[in-house]
C-alpha cells in the first residue's frame, strides 16, 4: 500500500495538489466570487416591491428585450458563418489567407469603443455601406439592427477559434470511407463532419452569447440610445450608477446574471447532450 501510494506521489505532474487548490480556489474567490456576492448582497437591501419594481419597469423591459434578443441574433449568426469561414480556413489554401486568419482576432485586440466608431461611421445615413441602404428602407445605425452588427462583430472570433481546432484535428479518413460507400458530400456533412463540430459550435455560441450580453463599448455608439427602442440593459445600469441609484443598477446587473447563467446552462447541457450522442 505504502508503495503504491509513493508511485501515485511520484507520478503526479504537478506536485502540491492540496496547495494549488487552495490557490486556485482563493483566486477564483477573489476575483469571481467576492464581486458577484457583493452584488447580491448589496441588491438584498433592497425590499422585495422595490427590487421588482426596478427590474421589471416598461424600460428596463425593452432592454432585457434588445440585449438578450440581440446576444441570441448575433450568436446564431456567428455559428453559420463562423463555422463557414473556420471550415475556409482549415480545408483550403489560398492566397493571403494568413491575412484573413488574423483578421479573425481583430475584434480581439481593437478597443471596444473604436469598434463602435468605426461601424457608426460605416452605417450612418451618410457611411460607405449606409448610404446605399438607405435608398432601400434599411436604417442600420441607431437602431436594434445595428446593435446586431455590432454583437456580431465582438462574437465572430470566439466561434471560429473554438470550431478551428475540431476541424483541424478531424479525420479525413471518415470522410473518405463514407464517399467510398456512395454517400453524398450533404450525407457525409451531416451524418460524418457535423456531429463531431455541433460540440464546437454549441461552445462557440455560448460564448459569443456571453461575451454579448454585457457588450458596452461597441454599442453604444451604434445604438443610439433611444429609450424603449435601441436602448440597451448595460448602458441602463450605467445610468443608474449616474444617478447615484446603486441598488437600482444592481438589481438589474442580477437579473442580468441569472438569465445569462440559466441560458448558458440550457447550452451546456445541450452541448453535453451533443457530445454524448457523436460518441455513440
Amino acid at each position: 500500500m505504502t508503495t503504491l501510494l509513493s508511485r501515485s506521489s511520484a507520478n503526479r505532474v504537478i506536485p502540491g495538489f492540496g496547495l494549488s487548490l487552495g490557490f486556485t480556489i482563493f483566486y477564483l474567490a477573489l476575483l469571481v466570487l467576492i464581486p458577484l456576492s457583493a452584488i447580491f448582497l448589496k441588491t438584498f437591501t433592497m425590499s422585495w416591491d422595490a427590487f421588482v419594481s426596478a427590474v421589471t419597469s416598461p424600460r428596463v423591459m425593452a432592454s432585457y428585450r434588445l440585449s438578450f434578443g440581440a446576444a441570441l441574433i448575433g450568436a446564431a449568426i456567428n455559428v453559420v458563418f463562423g463555422g463557414i469561414v473556420a471550415w475556409v480556413l482549415v480545408r483550403y489554401q489560398f492566397p493571403g489567407k494568413r491575412f484573413v486568419d488574423a483578421l479573425v482576432d481583430l475584434p480581439f485586440a481593437l478597443p471596444t469603443a473604436v469598434a463602435g466608431i468605426t461601424l457608426t461611421s460605416l452605417y450612418s445615413s451618410n457611411g460607405w455601406i449606409g448610404k446605399h441602404l438607405e435608398p432601400l428602407g434599411i436604417k442600420v445605425a441607431f437602431t436594434p439592427l445595428g446593435v446586431v452588427i455590432a454583437l456580431t462583430f465582438i462574437g465572430l472570433p470566439f466561434v471560429v477559434r473554438t470550431v478551428q481546432p475540431v476541424l483541424e484535428d478531424a479525420e479525413r479518413e471518415l470522410e473518405e470511407a463514407a464517399a467510398s460507400l456512395g454517400a453524398s458530400p450533404w450525407q457525409t456533412f451531416t451524418r460524418v463532419i457535423l456531429p463531431s463540430v455541433v460540440p464546437a459550435l454549441l461552445t462557440g455560441f455560448a460564448l459569443a452569447f456571453a461575451r454579448a450580453t454585457g457588450e458596452y463599448g461597441s454599442v453604444i455608439f451604434i445604438a443610439g440610445n433611444m429609450p424603449m427602442i435601441s436602448e440597451i440593459t448595460p448602458l441602463f445600469i450605467i445610468t443608474k450608477l449616474e444617478q447615484y441609484d446603486y441598488t437600482g443598477a444592481t438589481a438589474i446587473a442580477v437579473v442580468m446574471l441569472i438569465v445569462s447563467f440559466i441560458l448558458l446552462l440550457a447550452i451546456n447541457l445541450l452541448q453535453a447532450w451533443a457530445r454524448k450522442r457523436a460518441g455513440k
